[in-house]
């Protein structure tokens, strides 16, 4: 057996390696993403659970339940193919993306005080280029998570933050995920908000940037994640697999980060 793969499971046995889970509670009260009713694009189907038997006379001997949702429900991955600039790539669905774009190296930009200030701050490329140059240039073939903080939210209200132009939670500058698509050859970025867009994102060039330039680029993405001020700036590793569907463009995922024990 490998000598890598053995400590691994020793690290993990002993504790010498951390679990942190980044995924948060699906169930009915989950918050989904609220479009602007002009769109008329669809309605995603809130998480829907419904027992089927729990130790009695429907099934004596089990419990299980029914569930439907969206592929998008919660903390999730959203696929290339989810995006209508990531169409015509292969492997881009999430039966055929290859494995190795599920476990990865994390950068964790914290930009929780910005967030706090402005609901609608944007990560641009000078505010990513400040934070390599305390920690490091963004490796390829990383996951670049953007802490917000926005998943602590008391309520789902103040979470989707929805006023009358619609919501206000925290996204990114087009330039930005150029810049890590194109430049920083990530493999996707993850976001603590509804979606990897900001709340105004309808109204930027191009709309919806995030999904139109990180997909378009044949990269993924991960939203609804919790827990990233656990995490360090470097040094966490990302298992983030979704559902095995059939040309699914995302599914609701279980996101875990593993980190030495004595960080951040």
């Amino acid at each position: 057996m490998s000598t890598t793969l053995t400590n691994l499971a020793l690290e993990l046995a002993t504790g010498t390696i951390t679990i942190v889970d980044l995924t948060a509670t699906l169930e009915p009260s989950t918050p989904t993403l609220q479009l602007p009713e002009e769109m008329n694009w669809g309605v995603s189907w809130p998480f829907h659970i419904e027992e089927i038997s729990r130790y009695d006379d429907r099934g004596p001997a089990w419990y299980w339940n029914n569930f439907k949702c969206g592929e998008h429900t919660g903390t999730h991955f959203d696929a290339p193919i989810h995006w209508v600039s990531g169409q015509d790539y292969e492997n881009h669905a999430t039966d055929t993306l290859s494995t190795a774009n599920f476990i990865a190296p994390a950068c964790v930009i914290d930009a929780s005080a910005e967030a706090a200030a402005n609901p609608d701050f944007l990560l641009s490329v000078p505010f990513i280029e400040a934070w390599e140059k305390e920690h490091g240039e963004i490796e390829a073939g990383s996951w670049v998570l953007y802490r917000t903080d926005w998943s602590k939210k008391p309520s789902n209200e103040t979470y989707l933050n929805m006023q009358e132009d619609g919501g206000h939670t925290p996204g990114w500058e087009p330039s930005a995920v150029n810049f890590l698509a194109e430049k920083r050859d990530v493999i996707g970025v993850g976001v603590e908000t509804v979606g990897t867009d900001a709340g105004q994102a309808a109204g930027q060039d191009p709309m919806f940037p995030c999904h139109n330039l990180m997909h378009g680029a044949n990269k993924c993405g991960l939203a609804g994640l919790c827990n990233l001020d656990l995490l360090p700036a470097k040094g966490a590793v990302i298992i983030a697999p979704p559902l095995k569907i059939k040309q699914g463009s995302g599914s609701p995922a279980r996101v875990l980060a593993l980190l030495p024990s004595e960080a951040p």
